[in-house]
């Protein structure tokens, strides 16, 4: 595939990424999609929220211990970033035509023509979970399930868009500014971690905020744009064909949203876990709290953690025991409590503090 003349392949070795990427032609333009793992394994492919990229939306979680074995021995991983939002992109000329979420669903459909895929899973945040829900119903026989943080689904109400519209001004006037990271990190993360609550926990913002001063503010602003001009997606999605698992952090500016998503897919095919004193960012902030509940989502579907790869988690104990101190609650550790078969149940992962 690094031959096609349709794509250019980088070897790139990091942890706990490793893998190739490539920049995938489109119709609508050129993407960068990260691939890391076996490429005859089934696909799960990934979409970041605006401004972030794979390495900072979903390090968190893919670098806990108890996700190799959950998800990296499970699938092939297709991180697909938005337009010009990879590592070392250049500002995307202002005579390329802005895309439409409608566009950026379809790209996503292109990328898994490229690589040959016929259905995956997904797991996308907030803006990058609008684009894959929207995926799915455009293209319903290619999508097997569905995992959100923290998504949205609704047109943006008018406090939204008038707030986007303030980003937006400030990236065209003052570029990634201290204000505008500011305000992105009230999107991404709790008041609790923004201030400095869990001491140990204030790499994260300092990780953010550096890879934030990488990303090209024209690029930035166009992906908000085409999200900012989002649809509702609410009446379409009793239609949705695929098992879907949401996330979403109690002080998320989107919980109310995704709570609403959650009831809207309908009772049997949708179950919500809310993460407290967490964000947006589930993945970053408390990525622990999803490992339990996508283990038994993906038990549904025939998928297994791999024993020989199991490890323990950071403190000491392995995060699918019900004796375990990570930070799913009890109650989450049930089959019907996990959504194994997507019970009709809001359940609720607690955070130790």
């Amino acid at each position: 595939m690094g031959e096609s003349s349709d794509s250019v392949s980088i070897d790139i070795d990091m942890v706990p990424f490793r893998g190739k990427e490539f920049l995938v032609k489109t119709s609508r333009g050129s993407l960068s999609v990260f691939v890391c793992g076996d490429h005859e394994k089934p696909a799960l492919i990934t979409y970041p929220d605006v401004a972030l990229n794979y390495m900072s939306c979903f390090q968190g979680l893919f670098v806990c211990p108890d996700a190799a074995s959950l998800l990296l021995q499970n699938f092939c991983i297709y991180h697909i970033d938005a337009p010009g939002h990879e590592l070392g992109a250049n500002v995307i000329s202002s005579d390329v035509p802005l895309l439409s979420v409608d566009d950026l669903a379809d790209q996503v459909a292109e990328v898994l023509d490229f690589f040959g895929l016929k259905r995956v899973l997904c797991l996308g945040v907030t803006a990058g979970a609008y684009i894959l829900t929207l995926f799915a119903m455009k293209y319903k026989e290619r999508v097997l399930g569905l995992i959100l943080v923290s998504p949205v689904c609704k047109a943006p109400a008018w406090t939204e868009w008038f707030y986007n519209k303030v980003l937006m001004n400030l990236l065209y006037f003052y570029g990634m500014c201290g204000v505008l990271k500011e305000c992105l990190l009230q999107r991404y993360f709790s008041k609790e971690l923004r201030y400095g609550v869990h001491s140990a926990e204030s790499e994260i913002i300092q990780a953010c905020l550096k890879l934030l001063d990488e990303r090209q503010s024209p690029n930035v602003m166009r992906f908000l744009q085409a999200i900012n001009k989002r649809h509702d997606l609410t009446d379409d999605l009793k239609k949705l064909r695929c098992k879907t698992l949401i996330f979403v952090g109690e002080s998320s500016p989107f919980h109310s949203e995704s709570v609403h998503m959650s009831t809207k897919i309908g009772r049997k095919n949708c179950t919500l876990v809310e993460v407290k004193a967490c964000g947006s960012l589930v993945t970053e902030e408390h990525p622990l709290a999803m490992l339990v509940p996508i283990e038994f989502f993906l038990m549904g579907f025939g998928f297994h953690r791999q024993p020989h790869f199991a490890t323990s988690s950071s403190n000491g104990s392995n995060p699918s025991s019900p004796s375990s101190h990570s930070c799913i609650a009890p109650e989450l550790l049930s089959p019907e409590g996990l959504g194994i078969k997507l019970k009709p149940i809001k359940t609720r992962a607690d955070i130790e503090i």
